[in-house]
């Protein structure tokens, strides 16, 4: 398990969820990923000195329209092909019903296998091996510390708290993904779990799969 990693260089979670990050260095490799990513791509790439790698990042709310994401991703890697030998997406599947995979086999660049990131967080192979999550609700770090602005507010819960049973009537816990040791986190994470009257199950994940994917991504560029 990590430390939380330096953020200085990357805008505030509020700016990664509504706007992005555009890509900035004058790197061989981009990384074009969700918002919800950056700290973690941010942190891996300082820990092996990929200093060769860029990192651009969509907005994080995008996952809220999940039909949006090939889109996007479609018009970021086209804008920077050119100033690059290598792009490499940083999603998974994330609700595209297969659209992404086809956009990225038609545009040649590789992406994250899985079907979003709690499975790559966790690693393909364990998150499979529960047969018993069909009821879990899950948060990751970014989740965590963005809870509001991903589920509070966009379900109108703020408003309309009468709505919790219809929107979370069928979970019964929730499990937090932990990429770091944080306390913050962790009670952030406890405490949304309390709000919508779920159990809680913190597991610690580090980096998972995300971690060998970025390394081939910046080994091959």
């Amino acid at each position: 398990m990590t430390e939380a990693p330096p953020d200085d260089a990357l805008p505030d979670d509020a700016t990664l969820t509504e706007a992005g990050k555009p890509a900035e260095g004058a790197g061989r490799v981009l990384v074009v990923a969700c918002g919800a990513l950056a700290r973690e791509i941010v942190a891996l790439r300082d820990l092996n000195g990929w200093q060769h790698v860029d990192l651009a990042c969509l907005p994080a709310i995008l996952h809220n329209h999940p039909e949006r994401i090939a889109p996007a991703v479609d018009e970021a890697v086209t804008a920077h092909r050119d100033a690059y030998s290598r792009i490499f997406v940083a999603y998974a599947d994330c609700g595209t019903g297969g659209d992404l995979a086809e956009t990225c086999a038609r545009l040649g660049v590789e992406m994250i296998a899985g079907p979003h990131c709690y499975a790559f967080f966790e690693g393909l192979e364990r998150f499979a091996a529960h047969d018993d999550e069909i009821a879990a609700f899950y948060l990751t770090d970014f989740l965590a510390r963005q809870f509001e602005a991903f589920v509070w507010r966009p379900l109108g819960l703020d408003r309309h708290p009468e709505l919790l049973p219809m929107y979370f009537g069928h979970y019964e816990r929730l499990v937090y993904l932990a990429q770091t040791d944080d306390p913050a986190l962790d009670a952030a994470a406890r405490d949304a779990a309390a709000r919508l009257g779920l159990t809680y199950e913190r597991r610690p994940t580090g980096y998972g799969d995300l971690a060998p994917a970025l390394a081939r991504a910046a080994h091959e560029g």
